[in-house]
């Protein structure tokens, strides 16, 4: 991969220059309280904002949050993150009310060398999104006008053919942030020769979600581990009973087609914990995964596939972990996730957390970190490096 990163910029010098930084800054808000209620991907992007800063830069950040529908919608500001950041960072960010407008003009026009602005929500503007080239490039424009070299730290996002990710970098110098070059070098590690026994878990709620992954992986690793809401098609496939458990009928038979294929590969739940209904305080027991009660719901893993899960990943060398095994934010539902992912951190292998909702369990249920060989803060754009397809934000910066 011939991509400039962060160093190559910092070795140019970047004092009194303005860099414009594509952050992941997507973080997950209390509803009612507009609270952030995990700041990784905040923390994730500060090795690349702290190295600009301390290099004197004038640091002009950008980043998406939510879906908004291409207009201002308070509910989607970036405003508590620019808090959020300032303390991390341990200085003063300043924040633009506006994307392109006055207001980030403004702001980034004030910037002192060293400083940090951060822009409004970037998909308050249609063009962000914009499936039509024309409308897109407008908005790149206006946004690459406030940088004099822009820097992709933002690997969340980097399979969206968006403005800020996929057209800015052709109007601008462009490099690579840590953030992104890690990722990529990690991912390589697993699409490339990964040492031996590979072992891929897969939870989730959907097995259409996952199924282009489970193509790609199949043939490469040694065992593949399937659990959560994806189990149940599965199971069905196999001509068990589900009950009332997530199910996509449209995909039992290509679920019973994978299992053919698979080589005795695939390692289905041996046990599941099945409930009256779906909330925290249903009531619930653990039952064979092949006698579901046809009025329940399962929701875990059970203790047995747990240890099977944990006796499969044991000897791993390699292990790449995308989706929870069950509905981990109700407590009772969240012991096959905290088991399994104990086991991953114990495993003596490099483990690769998939991002998403398996980074957001780790933090949740108050794992450390530092036993894991990489957290991803990509789900998406993961599952997609690994399922081999091009990456318009990864592209652009090799161009």
């Amino acid at each position: 991969m011939s991509i400039r990163n962060l160093d190559d910029l910092l070795a140019e010098g970047v004092s009194g220059r303005r860099v414009l930084v594509r952050a992941d800054l997507n973080v997950p808000l209390d509803k009612q309280t507009g609270a952030i209620t995990d700041d990784g991907r905040i923390r994730a992007v500060l090795p690349t904002l702290g190295a600009l800063t301390e290099a004197g830069a004038k640091v002009v950040v950008c980043s998406h949050l939510g879906r908004p529908k291409g207009a201002p919608d308070p509910q989607f500001s970036l405003a508590p993150v620019a808090g959020r950041l300032g303390e991390l960072l341990g200085t003063a960010v300043h924040f633009a009310t506006d994307t392109v407008g006055e207001s980030a003009q403004a702001t980034v026009a004030a910037l002192a060398d060293g400083e940090v602005a951060l822009l409004e929500n970037l998909r308050f503007n249609k063009g962000e999104t914009s499936k039509d080239d024309a409308e897109r490039g407008a908005f790149a424009d206006q946004l690459a006008a406030l940088g004099d070299s822009y820097v992709d730290d933002a690997f969340g996002a980097v399979h969206r053919k968006h403005a800020s990710v996929h057209d800015v970098p052709a109007r601008l110098p462009h490099y690579a942030g840590r953030l992104v070059l890690r990722e990529v070098e990690v991912l390589s590690q697993l699409t490339g020769d990964p040492e031996r026994p590979y072992v891929v878990v897969l939870g989730g709620s959907k097995v259409s979600d996952k199924l282009a992954v489970i193509e790609a992986l199949l043939p490469t690793v040694d065992r593949l581990l399937i659990g959560g809401g994806m189990c149940f098609t599965f199971l069905k496939a196999q001509g068990h009973e589900v009950g009332s458990s997530l199910l996509e009928a449209e995909m039992v038979e290509t679920c019973r087609n994978l299992l053919e294929r698979s080589g005795g590969k695939i390692m289905l739940p041996v046990d599941v914990v099945a409930a009256d209904a779906f909330a925290p305080d249903a009531a619930h027991d653990t039952v064979p995964a092949d006698g579901i009660p046809s009025k329940r719901v399962g929701l875990d893993v059970g203790p047995k596939t747990v240890a099977g899960f944990a006796a499969a990943l044991k000897g791993a060398r390699t292990i790449f972990w995308n989706g929870p095994m069950g509905v981990f934010e109700m407590p009772a539902f969240a012991h096959g996730t905290r088991g399994v992912a104990e086991a991953i951190a114990g495993a003596d292998a490099f483990s690769v957390v998939g991002g998403g909702d398996s980074a957001a369990a780790v933090r949740a249920l108050g794992l450390d970190e530092k036993s894991f060989g990489h957290i991803s803060t990509g789900g998406g754009a993961s599952l997609e490096y690994l399922e081999g397809k091009t990456l318009p934000g990864i592209a652009a910066l090799e161009n």
